[in-house]
């Protein structure tokens, strides 16, 4: 499972400390993982407003600026369902969370047990939606289940999201799409990112997708496509 984590933690020794606890716990379930710890709010929303999807976020109440509850409804009303886990010292809080769907409270010094236990039921909630995510096109916030996305197609500075029902356009490189993205999803061409749901039929020189469209398929990429798509539907 592909999990970007973020911690919102101004304590620096609590807040690594919650990183080592959630690295070791991504290893020991075999997570794809990518964690980000930030001192305050603002440097959280500083990096939110190029990167939206994160999908499990610890966030710190008490935080001076702008506090965890306060980043919480900002995410939400953005349009991020992902989970929220708050961390406090203080149990007063505890009715802060209902606004904002918040999945648990932890409290400060947290234990390492109760924090993997949390984790394992973040994991699981996110398990059951379908995996999406989240761009940013045209002054608004799109989630785009993996499922309905048909391919990317790079332009320069801006890729296209192709999907059954229409096509997003976006600022940001095929590149960093790809990491964003499952192992769903295979790079047949430099400017090319499809999704193997989506592929009817694979020849030397193109793919074929079940809308009726062909891709190039770039030289050399023939075998490992052919790999890719047993992989996926076996």
């Amino acid at each position: 499972m592909n999990l970007k984590i973020a911690i919102c933690e101004d304590d620096n020794r609590q807040a690594q400390r919650l990183m080592d606890m959630v690295s070791n716990w991504g290893k020991e379930k075999a997570h794809r993982i990518e964690i980000r710890t930030y001192a305050s709010g603002e440097a959280f929303l500083f990096d939110y407003e190029k990167e939206t999807d994160f999908n499990l976020m610890l966030l710190d109440i008490e935080m001076k600026g702008i506090n965890g509850v306060e980043l919480a409804r900002y995410l939400r009303r953005e349009g991020n369902r992902g989970e929220i886990l708050f961390l406090t010292s203080h149990t007063e809080f505890y009715g802060e969370g209902y606004e904002v769907d918040a999945l648990h409270y932890l409290i400060k010094p947290v234990p390492g047990e109760k924090l993997r236990e949390v984790l394992d039921r973040a994991a699981y909630k996110l398990s059951e939606e379908p995996p999406s995510i989240l761009i940013n096109t045209e002054g608004q916030t799109v989630k785009l289940y993996e499922h309905e996305i048909c391919y990317v197609e790079a332009f320069s500075h801006y890729i296209s999201f192709v999907t059954e029902d229409g096509t997003y356009r976006v600022r940001e490189k095929i590149s960093e799409a790809e990491q964003r993205l499952s192992e769903g999803f295979f790079r047949i061409h430099r400017s090319y990112l499809v999704s193997l749901g989506h592929i009817k039929r694979i020849e030397r020189s193109q793919v074929w997708l079940e809308n009726g469209e062909s891709l190039p398929l770039a030289r050399g990429r023939y075998d490992e496509i052919n790999r890719a798509y047993i992989r996926f539907f076996g």
